[in-house]
């Protein structure tokens, strides 16, 4: 038998093979995406599928995640107990997407929390070096990107001399997202006494993961258990070094309670990368009432057993009877999604979406657009913004529901990415986030469904074949 008969009769057994593990694949899109690429190259096919085809989490990873659960039973029962435990009613519309809130993110809604929202993103880095400054405890940060920038060197600094004061400074970051910073600012932070973690570091000798592109996607900031910060913004120049184009960021400052969540789920990642178990008074100190707001944080990541955060926001959408703003930088709905804004444009609800008109992606840019014709004969009304790269991922419901986060309204924050979110419940937050999200409509154009309909075939060819690669991405 001759070298070519082997090799065809080995690609048809190897694609067969993959036949029966690529169909367990919860969703069949993605498992039709992946067959496609197998049965047309079988070794690259494999290769990649081996790389970054599986979303679970290796069982090693789950054994881990669950035994981390049992020991942090104590502390978790402190939160199910917390006094400033709301229910806040918000009509009968909504008690679905609370009540899937609370199942899936395992956190309650507690109440008398302060809310400061920070559209600037310089303004953003000088509150939290300003509270960095009065850390007396610790200081705890997490971020998908942390960059050796003239930002990420301030707050370095900041942190320095906290831990010179004797705070407790515990950084943890991305490997990939910080992978410069890890290289360059990450020993002289540590001789500084600050403890500097990669998350989820890559290699095949190193993988935490069953593939190399899950990623910590949160960005958290906890100062001595009273002060806490999230959204969207990263520690870096509002350039991201790009220079031709500045990101727009959202971010929350937080005291009261639900700082203690935010707490929780930065004392698990960094008890699956270090093995160890941060707890006591002054990591959780005695909660108080800041203010008057009702918050939950939403905490999502291949370790959950199903979508938690697609799901709320599928649920969420369907809970709208008024009006609904979503801001995201990037954009690819799954079916549920997609569905779910158009059946609630289609029974009158006000859908406006608004997305920047140029991203550091433009493969997720264009398969992103082939999706605006459905939403625009649904009448969603879409605007691009044209200010710079609007990165605030937003959600608002009605005067009800605010949500505030890391996760994009893609595919990839809804699977793949470890990320944090902020729900937040009552009329007067969520007019304080539409007032953000107004601010970003003024500053874009709405799109045209007729000038859409009538683009040419080659850029709408363009848009449909990447929106083939929605899964992947």
């Amino acid at each position: 038998m001759s070298f070519y008969s082997v090799l065809y009769i080995a690609e048809w057994i190897a694609r067969i093979a993959m036949l029966f593990v690529v169909v367990r694949k919860r969703q069949p899109a993605a498992a039709l995406a992946w067959l496609a690429i197998i049965f047309f190259q079988p070794w690259i096919g494999i290769f990649l599928y081996l790389i970054i085809g599986r979303h679970r989490l290796p069982r090693r990873r789950a054994r881990q995640h669950g035994q981390l659960l049992k020991r942090l039973k104590h502390l978790k029962h402190q939160l199910d107990q917390h006094p400033n435990i709301a229910h806040p009613e918000l009509g009968p519309q909504c008690k679905g997407a609370i009540t899937l809130a609370e199942r899936f993110g395992l956190m309650p809604i507690l109440n008398g929390n302060e809310v400061e929202w920070i559209s600037d993103s310089e303004q953003g880095i000088h509150r939290m070096i300003e509270d960095i400054a009065q850390a007396r405890e610790h200081v705890h940060m997490l971020f998908f990107i942390f960059r050796n920038d003239e930002t990420g060197k301030r707050v370095a600094d900041s942190l320095k001399m906290a831990a010179q004061r004797g705070v407790k400074c515990r950084l943890l970051v991305d490997s990939v997202g910080s992978w410069r910073m890890l290289h360059s600012l990450r020993h002289d932070l540590q001789l500084a006494g600050i403890e500097v973690v990669d998350a989820l570091p890559v290699g095949f000798l190193r993988r935490q993961a069953s593939r190399i592109d899950l990623r910590n996607h949160r960005k958290i900031v906890i100062i001595d258990g009273r002060i806490g910060y999230t959204g969207s913004q990263n520690i870096a120049d509002a350039d991201y070094g790009h220079k031709t184009l500045v990101w727009r960021d959202l971010t929350v400052r937080l005291k009261g309670p639900i700082v203690q969540e935010l707490q929780m789920v930065f004392l698990e990642d960094w008890n699956f990368r270090t093995e160890q178990l941060l707890q006591g008074e002054g990591i959780f100190p005695p909660p108080q009432s800041r203010g008057t707001i009702p918050c939950q944080t939403l905490p999502s990541g291949p370790n959950y057993p199903v979508e938690n955060y697609q799901r709320w926001v599928v649920a969420a959408m369907h809970s709208a009877r008024d009006r609904v703003y979503l801001t995201t930088p990037y954009f690819i709905p799954d079916a549920p999604l997609l569905e779910a804004m158009q059946v609630i444009a289609q029974r009158g609800v006000a859908v406006h979406l608004v997305v920047p008109g140029k991203t550091d992606h433009p493969i997720v840019d264009m398969a992103g657009r082939a999706y605006f014709s459905d939403l625009l004969e649904a009448g969603v009304r879409i605007f691009i913004y044209n200010a710079g790269l609007l990165h605030a991922k937003t959600l608002s419901i009605d005067d009800s529901i605010a949500f505030i986060g890391s996760s994009n309204f893609d595919i990839r924050s809804f699977a793949l990415n470890f990320e944090i979110n902020l729900l937040l419940y009552g009329s007067e937050v969520t007019q304080d986030l539409r007032r953000c999200q107004l601010e970003y409509l003024h500053k874009s154009r709405r799109l045209d469904p007729a000038y859409w309909k009538s683009q040419n075939a080659l850029k709408n060819t363009i848009y449909n074949v990447a929106k083939l690669f929605s899964p992947l991405l």
